[in-house]
Parts: C-alpha cells; sequence; structure tokens
C-alpha cells in the first residue's frame, strides 16, 4: 500500500452499512411495510426518500409502499403507479389515505425537478400521469394505455 493513498477505509459506520448488517441478519426476501418501519426507527434520523434509494439499490424487491412512486421514466412512472392503484383500490379508507400521500409527495417532487431545462418536459408529462390518478385513481389505468396509445400515433 501507498504512505499517501487517497482511498479512505471502508466505512462501517453510517445508514448504508447499518442496512447492510440488517439485511444480513433478517435476510428478506422482500422489504416489508413492517420492514420500512423498523429500518425508519433503525436508521433515525433518516428521509423516507433517503432510505427508499438505499432499499432500491439492494435490489430486493420493495412491497409497493415501501418502493413508492419511481420516476426515472415514463415506464418506471407507470409500473409503480399501477401498483399503487392495486394497493388503492384494495385497501380501506386509510390506506387510501396513505397511497395518496404517497403520491402527492411524487407529484411535488416532479414539481420540483421540472424547473430543470433539460428534464421540463419529461417531467410536465410525469405531473399530468400523478395528477390524472390522483383526481380520478379508477380511471387511471385507461387513460394512461390511451394516453400511450395517442403518443406513439
Amino acid at each position: 500500500m501507498q504512505a499517501n493513498s487517497t482511498k479512505s477505509p471502508p466505512k462501517t459506520r453510517g445508514k448504508r452499512p447499518e442496512l447492510a448488517r440488517w439485511l444480513e441478519r433478517v435476510k428478506p426476501s422482500t422489504i416489508t411495510e413492517r420492514d420500512w418501519d423498523e429500518l425508519r426507527t433503525l436508521l433515525a434520523p433518516i428521509s423516507e426518500s433517503n432510505l427508499r434509494h438505499l432499499l432500491r439499490d439492494t435490489g430486493i424487491p420493495l412491497a409497493a409502499l415501501v418502493e413508492g412512486v419511481r420516476q426515472e421514466t415514463l415506464d418506471t412512472l407507470e409500473g409503480s403507479l399501477l401498483r399503487l392503484l392495486d394497493e388503492y383500490e384494495a385497501g380501506d379508507r386509510g390506506r387510501r389515505v396513505l397511497v395518496r400521500r404517497l403520491v402527492i409527495t411524487a407529484k411535488d417532487h416532479a414539481r420540483w425537478a421540472s424547473r430543470n431545462e433539460q428534464k421540463r418536459a419529461e417531467k410536465q408529462e410525469m405531473i399530468l400521469w400523478v395528477t390524472t390518478w390522483l383526481e380520478n385513481p379508477p380511471l387511471f389505468r385507461d387513460w394512461v394505455r390511451l394516453r400511450r396509445a395517442a403518443a406513439a400515433l
């Protein structure tokens, strides 16, 4: 090893290593909402957004409410909104409120990201999709299919 190496030693403290230790101990096949609650406590303080990113990076499947609304592409947005629609339709009033809050937060994030000139058109389209979902969730499945078909013309 060089005397003046610029590499840092591997981190043993922090959110990612703590998550790795939890994953090694629990070995979940899917990260459930119960796991989410446990991890929020274990890794506190941590934002929901940061925890979602860490969990997505693991490659382990995530429950719909844990995964949240993905906005990397229109395809990932559609997939996550449809999964959340299933949760919404199957849920009681309290569950529906949780799903709506998650989607509203995603809309706010898309609005913030749309300020970037390079991402504006795509993020504006994503805002339309999320707003349509929020305004009439049962209609969304058919609406997105028609929207995609119209875009293909």
